[in-house]
């Protein structure tokens, strides 16, 4: 008899926690777990990805308290009073209010969620996976029915908004809490000490023979440039720092070097980068991709790998990137240096934009510390593809 497991997320947006969903559930038997992702909402790119054999169900209420979760609680009661609902406008204010005064999120959630029925079926692993979202958190814990139930902490909860008096309320209700990375898990640690003997680390989960099959698949590059491409992969926000690099770029061009910046992905700064490639006048030299399913033909393509992060748990594109055996250069986010070794398979820098000029303007005039990055990075690889063939 199959095992019951569920994952518990937002959405299948295209992002590196969704993507390590998929590379996880790839490594689960299929033969032994019965698998359902539960999400918030019907949305994502990656919605198409998740294999056939993988239940999906969605909290379709979810709609209809959305805003509640999302906005401002002003706007959402200036909402409330608009519609002619003072009633329930007062209600809210005065949950929330206490919720706040008490330093308890839990009595907002349940109120929120008050209307949104248990779920029916019974598993065996329960996991909030999109963590740390303190929605599916709370939940996992009371509204789904499992025999064991898991946290998964994907981001640096130093540098992310972390709710602690929640998590202290609700965390110790977990079997177990993962944490993507070993640092990870030692800033969780520090901040949830009573919690140390039941939090552990658990990295993120890389295909390789999946992602190399995949790079064959799309077209990659299409604009005949035969000068050095720079590619970094994220979601268009400042956490992911592409901010940082396109001063960068603007001070390669004018030193002469022949160059383009590529960015898979999509966020709510595109229109402050567009702004800033203005500029800096690098409108031909930085390109914004959009969002990519598949990114890996560009990977591929590439000269060189950039991952300009103000902070991360666990980066799953240096693993990636890793893969093609793409020199990296990589600021130094929570769980870089458990992927990277400075000055054998890439460059560590930190969040400073004359920095990462210095590092990328260091690889491009250096070939042969390129190759020697990459001929360190294929033996890693080939070195991982023989330990799985052999298991």
């Amino acid at each position: 008899m199959k095992s019951k497991m569920l994952f518990m997320l937002i959405n299948m947006n295209i992002g590196g926690t969704e993507k390590a969903l998929l590379n996880r559930i790839a490594e689960i038997p299929e033969h032994k777990y019965d698998i359902t992702i539960l999400m918030l909402e019907k949305y994502g790119g990656f919605l198409n990805a998740i294999p056939n054999h993988v239940n999906v169900e969605y909290v379709h209420e979810y709609s209809e308290i959305k805003g509640m979760v999302t906005n401002p609680p002003r706007r959402t009661i200036w909402n409330l009073i608009k519609k002619g609902r003072l009633i329930r406008a007062i209600t809210f204010s005065l949950i929330y209010g206490l919720s706040r005064i008490l330093k308890n999120k839990s009595i907002f959630l349940k109120y929120i969620l008050r209307n949104i029925a248990d779920i029916k079926n019974e598993y065996d692993v329960a996991i909030a996976y999109a963590g740390p979202m303190d929605l599916i958190s709370y939940f996992v814990i009371h509204k789904i029915s499992a025999e064991k139930k898991l946290q998964w902490i994907h981001f640096d909860v130093t540098k992310v908004g972390f709710d602690l008096p929640f998590a202290k309320r609700l965390y110790p209700e977990f079997d177990r809490i993962y944490t993507v990375s070993n640092e990870g898990k030692d800033l969780l640690v520090h901040i949830l000490p009573e919690l140390q003997s039941n939090i552990d680390s658990c990295p993120n989960k890389i295909s390789s023979e999946l992602i190399l099959q995949m790079a064959d698949e799309g077209a990659g590059f299409n604009d005949e440039f035969d000068g050095i491409r720079i590619l970094t992969i994220g979601r268009l926000s400042k956490e992911k720092g592409q901010d940082l690099v396109i001063p960068v770029l603007a001070k390669l061009k004018e030193k002469g070097y022949k160059v383009r910046w590529y960015c898979v992905g999509e966020g709510n700064s595109r229109s402050a980068y567009e702004f800033l490639i203005k500029k800096y006048h690098v409108e031909r030299e930085f390109i914004l991709l959009g969002a990519h399913p598949n990114p890996y033909p560009f990977l591929k393509q590439c000269d060189i790998y950039v991952q300009p992060s103000r902070h991360e748990g666990f980066c799953i594109t240096l693993g990636e990137a890793k893969v093609f055996g793409k020199p990296i250069i990589t600021t130094n986010f929570t769980g870089a240096h458990e992927q990277i070794v400075h000055q054998k398979n890439g460059l560590i820098t930190n969040i400073d934009e004359e920095e990462i000029y210095n590092s990328v303007e260091y690889l491009i005039s250096n070939e042969e510390k390129r190759k020697r990055f990459e001929e360190n990075l294929i033996i890693e690889t080939q070195k991982i593809l023989v330990v799985k063939e052999s298991i």
